[in-house]
């Protein structure tokens, strides 16, 4: 985790806490799960705020970024 915080940014909430977990979502029908995920939750409200690792690590399992890395693989392709 790159970054602290102390308060929850939406309810103020001293409560929030750094917790791991396992993220399950859907993106046009198709769930997906992203194992291991550290990010700051708030249980007064709910709130989930996710550092530039944490979002990295979600996009590689979504299937709404699936575009990007197929990109990036024929740019390796190409470099190689």
């Amino acid at each position: 985790m790159t970054f602290q915080i102390t308060k929850c940014p939406t309810c103020d909430s001293k409560r929030i806490k750094l917790v791991c977990k396992e993220i399950t979502n859907t993106f046009k029908g198709q769930t997906y799960t992203v194992p291991a995920v550290e990010y700051y939750e708030c249980p007064s409200c709910g709130e989930h705020v996710y550092d530039r690792d944490a979002m990295r690590k979600i996009e590689s399992y979504s299937p709404a970024f699936a575009h990007r890395r197929a990109a990036s693989k024929k740019s390796l392709a190409k470099a190689a």
